[in-house]
């Protein structure tokens, strides 16, 4: 997968100078930042509406254009694929792959104290997860 994600990035970068008449890419990074950010809100936006539908085609549909909107935010900002995948590796080490990292240090210290080894990777079993009020 990083593989693809690689070459979209590198297909974004080489698309960024042609004519933004011609080349969407171009066009998308000749109005900034703040329009590629919204692009990118608006396809996660329908990827989670899709989901919540059941659609899974329009999620797998969604999913293509929110990777290639991310993939041209990082281009504009001179991030590149690599960077992304060296902090996975980083939070894998601390909480696990499947994990997400909480944004306090102090609740990665009590979640992960004296990490050493990886945690395993442990698939959740499906079920329905009731939100508590």
């Amino acid at each position: 997968m990083t593989d693809s994600i690689e070459r979209l990035y590198r297909a974004v970068l080489a698309a960024r100078d042609l004519d933004p008449a011609r080349s969407r890419t171009a066009k998308l990074m000749q109005q900034g930042t703040g329009k590629m950010a919204k692009k990118l809100a608006e396809e996660a936006i329908e990827v989670a509406i899709d989901a919540v539908g059941g659609d899974a085609q329009a999620v797998v549909r969604e999913s293509a254009d929110l990777f290639y909107n991310l993939a041209v935010l990082w281009a504009e900002l001179g991030i590149q694929p690599e960077d992304v995948w060296r902090e996975m590796e980083r939070r894998e080490l601390l909480l696990g792959i499947a994990e997400k990292l909480p944004k306090s240090a102090l609740k990665i210290a009590k979640v992960a104290p004296g990490r050493g080894a990886e945690r395993p990777i442990v698939a959740a079993e499906e079920r329905t997860i009731r939100k508590r009020h």
